[in-house]
């Protein structure tokens, strides 16, 4: 793979950081292996908002169910088994290790990890990181490409009809 580039669009609102979500929804119907989506911001900044917009993308009737205390939260959904992570209260990347996150990656497994940067060391390779960054009242989603299925979702997301 090549030196990851950094691509980026403007979400005007939470509906369009929603909206980026199904886009990767669609996206990641080009992979059938494990995928790893690293999802990076500051409190408040849309992690949460996106990974609820790629859940309701891959068929989600119900609410999407934040991780903050459980840490993790499987759901089974189009085929995959969707795992939703935070690890904003872990304090030492060693605290991963009992999580099993390697366990998990079956070739359904789709891992969202938000705040990776807490588990920096101990994570599985990140084929895909996103991060969310405030511009005023609007966000900037930006994206770096870290595998070859990482460029084939992101194809198949950004070639998507604009809502």
């Amino acid at each position: 793979m090549r030196e990851p580039t950094l691509n980026s669009l403007i979400a005007e609102d939470a509906g369009a950081t929603r909206h980026f979500g199904r886009q990767l929804a669609r996206g990641l119907a080009q992979v059938e292996s494990a995928f790893v989506i690293a999802l990076e911001g500051e409190l408040g900044a849309g992690k949460t908002t996106l990974v609820s917009g790629l859940m309701h993308g891959l068929g989600l009737a119900s609410h999407v169910r934040s991780p903050t205390y459980t840490l993790i939260e499987p759901y089974e959904l189009a085929g995959r088994i969707i795992y939703h992570l935070d690890l904003y209260r872990l304090i030492d990347p060693s605290e991963v290790e009992p999580l099993g996150l390697r366990d998990l990656l079956d070739p359904e497994a789709v891992l969202l990890i938000e705040w990776p940067e807490k588990g920096e060391g101990a994570l599985p390779p990140i084929d895909l990181a996103i991060r969310l960054a405030y511009e005023g009242e609007r966000r900037r989603i930006a994206w770096q490409l870290h595998s070859e299925a990482a460029v084939l979702v992101m194809q198949a997301a950004l070639s998507s009809a604009k809502p």
